[in-house]
């Protein structure tokens, strides 16, 4: 059901739990109601000051803090808003939440409704949204680089500015089918289009072959471990998580299914995962989870292979054989000797694959496997955090315009009216990235995993 735009909403805007502090928002056109009845008092705009605020039913103290008015439009909402920052004890927000439930005109806010209503305002496009949502999700450096970006605006802009271009050249189209003789418009005005819509196409399509830099800094460099059974993966995922995530034991076949742990890497962000033991057997549960370790080598960005002193090391299924990144990782060096020592680091011939020993038992190496992974996410994210696509949907958006320009650069012979309407398409594809068209049912969607309170 949608939630009435007219409503004053409330929320905690502070994470759940005791805390020293929480936040309680409010916005929206009883705002200024509410302040006065329960702080006794609108405050300047823009400062804080100390307040009690009461029970406007009873007049009993609730708790003494801060409050902060925040008339519209200069506010994060576009609305008049306001904040209480009060103890983050859960009877006292607890109090506080059902004083202002009983206010008339005053509702609980959805997921991303504060958020919403500045995007609907025009505080913020749809970019900026998301962005935000990647900021408050950001686990790593670079990730908060990039949604950092984003929510200034640096990509909205670059949208912009295609899309002002695409308009720049079908304003001058359609001049020319309205009024051919006149003087201001350019008399080879097909090959101008041509050449302006040439470079248009070159430019996103520049954006879009970027190796998906930019949606992978979301989602974090995709990183496998895989091998035979009983080589020391699920240690090594331990060791490197520097937690026990995943059962270790020395039966073979003990892991049955994928095991993943989020890290931040040197600031680059990662995902490991733990994957069953490769090799054939009548067990039905291992079966399927050797069948789901080989349905995520195929999307892997990076694959650890690890090894025993006991493997056979050109013994490798064909899995591994067709991934493009592969690190082999040596495990159990310890059990080598001094004779056959760490051999260190050693890059193949091909420069492809990386090799290294390192023992999880002891430790010995294990820097160098960090320090090998992180060069591999920086390479992988290198002018990530500058990309214009962060997601699917501009992805999308982009490749659709670029059909709708080749179609209008090859339909000059169709009609002026068809061509002018594939630019108006085109134009259409880069206004929805932003919001500025066509975006209803995108709206649940972007805002249903933000959460309460922004």
């Amino acid at each position: 059901m949608a939630l009435k735009a007219d409503h004053t909403i409330y929320a905690v805007s502070t994470g759940r739990g005791r805390s020293g502090i929480a936040v309680i928002r409010i916005s929206g056109p009883c705002c200024n109601a509410t302040v006065e009845t329960v702080a006794q008092g609108v405050p300047e705009p823009r400062k804080a000051v100390l307040r009690w605020l009461c029970d406007p039913d009873t007049g009993e103290r609730l708790d003494q803090g801060l409050v902060l008015w925040m008339p519209g439009p200069s506010s994060f909402t576009g609305e008049d808003s306001a904040e209480f920052h009060v103890h983050g004890g859960s009877a006292v927000v607890s109090a506080i939440l059902a004083v202002l439930g009983r206010l008339d005109g005053l509702r609980p806010a959805g997921p991303g409704e504060f958020t919403r209503r500045a995007f609907s305002n025009g505080k913020l496009d749809l970019t900026q949204v998301e962005g935000l949502a990647d900021l408050i999700n950001a686990e790593s450096e670079a990730q908060r680089r990039q949604a950092l970006r984003q929510t200034q605006g640096v990509i909205a802009q670059a949208y912009e500015n295609w899309r002002r271009e695409l308009l720049h050249c079908l304003a001058y189209f359609e001049a020319e089918i309205d009024f051919p003789d006149e003087s201001d418009v350019p008399a080879d005005v097909t090959s101008a289009l041509n050449r302006a819509l040439g470079d248009l196409r070159a430019s996103i399509e520049r954006s879009l072959n970027d190796e998906r830099r930019g949606e992978r800094l979301r989602d974090g460099l995709q990183v496998v471990i895989a091998g035979r059974p009983n080589v020391g993966k699920s240690s090594l995922l331990n060791a490197l998580a520097q937690r026990d995530a995943a059962i270790v034991s020395e039966t073979a076949g003990t892991t049955r299914d994928v095991v993943e742990v989020h890290m931040d890497l040197k600031g680059y962000p990662v995902v490991l995962a733990d994957t069953a033991g490769l090799r054939e057997t009548g067990d039905t549960v291992e079966h399927e989870g050797v069948a789901r370790a080989r349905v995520r080598l195929e999307d892997a960005d990076l694959v650890l292979w690890v090894t025993d002193p006991e493997d056979v090391i050109d013994d490798r299924p064909s899995d591994i054989a067709a991934c493009a990144h592969v690190i082999e990782v040596l495990n159990k060096s310890d059990l080598l000797g001094e004779s056959g020592g760490r051999h260190g680091l050693t890059v193949a011939p091909d420069g492809d694959e990386t090799r290294t020993a390192i023992s999880v038992k002891t430790g010995d190496g294990l820097g160098d496997l960090i320090s090998l992974v992180a060069a591999r996410a920086g390479d992988a994210f290198c002018d990530g955090e500058n990309s214009v696509v962060t997601r699917e949907r501009h992805r999308k958006a982009l490749q659709d315009c670029l059909a709708h320009l080749a179609a209008a650069q090859s339909g000059w012979e169709s009609g002026a009216e068809l061509v002018a309407e594939d630019l108006r398409l085109a134009a259409r594809a880069l206004g929805r990235v932003t919001g500025r068209v066509d975006v209803e049912d995108l709206l649940d969607l972007i805002f249903r995993d933000f959460c309460i309170g922004k």
